[in-house]
């Protein structure tokens, strides 16, 4: 396999001859020498070229009529120079090769990000993501899916990947994208839970998924899209709904934990933001006794109409509450009216949701419940809800036997903003698609 040294790794290979790939990210070209600054995704280094060698001149000509982000390959071998404020090293070049030369003027000045419009960022993402905190952004979030899997695959999960086209608009027809598929009509899937289900059916006792699901919603908040990544857990032979919030607890904290190690310092330094590993267990509050200290302690009502959900404004003061009432960052909410979830989800003999929100920092991050697995229960919610042919496929799953089962989904962009204190879900989303954006 082919190893590129990345900057982050050079103190590895002081006074050895490496080959070093990057942007050229600065110029500074002296009277005697010429200091040029490399990068990649991991950092920068800077180069050092002294003009007054003969064996130089090809390389310095080189260097004086290199565009800025062009990018080069250059063997090179590794100094130590404690008068080089970046890590105390630098590189020595014998040979540069570029292997790509920028064309015409950047879009923006991607290291003066607060003097660009947003739409001018996404319009041009590539650019955008060359600055070394938008890196960040995706490299933190993918050491966190990474610690995330790491936790189940401990816990014997298995990783399953379910199809994204479906036949039937089955869990909201409203709210579910329709494409020409072939001589009829298919969706975009809402989510993967439908496939979950069916390998609990089918005796996959733990899966998981990491992917796209899609949302035809309108939404134009700092928190929705219309495109995002789900990360998707289920597993059979549970008591209760209970053991599907220990579960995901346990999943957060392990991972919280892993990620605090690698770039706890980093997050604190760049993004202004502790990260607090959480303690176990998680509190939870029933959604009438949060609606009732919401209102005690902080003189928040709402009509009784709005108490069959977490309103907008309340989920930002769970977080206050969770940190007042239990010195913690995560709340789950119990008991919800089960009218206002999906037919699948299990309900106890008064018609409670045996399921649960979790909210952290005053936005949700995960739904989660046990599901209901016994044929006729789930074929009269089906009826309820008006919901016929449509999931009908669905229903078959349960006809033969199913063990209890419960799940949850985080969704991976959302939690990102949260951690880093980002504004926007499209700072935290390599590509962000809603209502108004399907490109580039």
């Amino acid at each position: 396999m082919i190893k590129k040294i990345n900057a982050n790794e050079l103190k590895k290979y002081v006074n050895e001859e490496i080959e070093y790939s990057g942007f050229v990210d600065t110029i500074r070209d002296k009277k005697w020498v010429q200091f040029v600054i490399l990068r990649d995704e991991t950092g920068i280094v800077q180069m050092t070229i002294e003009k007054s060698e003969e064996k130089n001149r090809e390389m310095v000509d080189l260097i004086s009529n290199l565009t800025l982000e062009s990018t080069v390959k250059v063997k090179c071998k590794v100094v130590e120079n404690e008068q080089v404020k970046l890590n105390g090293i630098e590189l020595i070049p014998s040979e540069i090769i570029v292997t790509s030369r920028r064309d015409g003027e950047l879009p923006f000045n991607f290291n003066d990000l607060d003097n660009v419009n947003l739409d001018t960022r996404l319009d041009n993402r590539f650019i955008d993501l060359r600055n070394a905190k938008n890196m960040k952004i995706f490299m933190i979030q993918s050491s966190l899916v990474q610690y995330m899997r790491e936790y189940l695959y401990n816990n014997n999960f298995m990783e399953i990947h379910t199809p994204k086209f479906i036949g039937a608009a089955s869990e909201s027809g409203s709210e579910v994208f329709e494409v020409k598929y072939f001589d009829r009509k298919a969706y975009l899937a809402q989510s993967p839970q439908f496939y979950k289900q069916m390998a609990m059916a089918s005796g996959m006792n733990r899966v998981f998924e990491v992917a796209p699901c899609f949302r035809a919603e309108n939404s134009n908040t700092s928190r929705h899209a219309t495109e995002f990544m789900s990360f998707d857990v289920e597993f059979s032979y549970i008591n209760s709904y209970q053991d599907v919030m220990n579960m995901e607890s346990e999943l957060l904290a392990y991972a919280f934990n892993k990620l605090k190690d690698k770039w706890g310092s980093e997050i604190k330094e760049i993004f202004n933001q502790e990260l607090i590993v959480p303690t176990l267990p998680f509190p939870q509050m029933k959604l009438k006794d949060v609606y009732q200290e919401l209102e005690e302690r902080y003189g928040y009502k709402v009509p009784e109409s709005e108490k069959n959900d977490l309103t907008t404004e309340a989920e930002k003061l769970v977080y206050r509450l969770a940190k007042d009432k239990f010195n913690h960052e995560f709340m789950f909410i119990t008991d919800y009216p089960a009218e206002k979830r999906g037919f699948y989800h299990m309900r106890d003999e008064n018609g409670v949701l045996q399921g649960f929100d979790l909210i952290w920092r005053g936005v949700e991050i995960t739904s989660g419940a046990q599901r209901e697995h016994r044929y006729s229960n789930l074929s009269k919610n089906a009826k309820e809800k008006g919901l016929g042919e449509d999931v009908k496929f669905y229903l078959e799953f349960f006809k033969y036997g199913c063990p209890p089962h419960g799940g949850f989904a985080i969704g991976i962009d959302r939690i990102t903003m949260l951690l880093l204190n980002i504004p926007t879900i499209k700072e935290s989303m390599f590509l962000f698609r809603g209502p108004n954006r399907l490109t580039p």
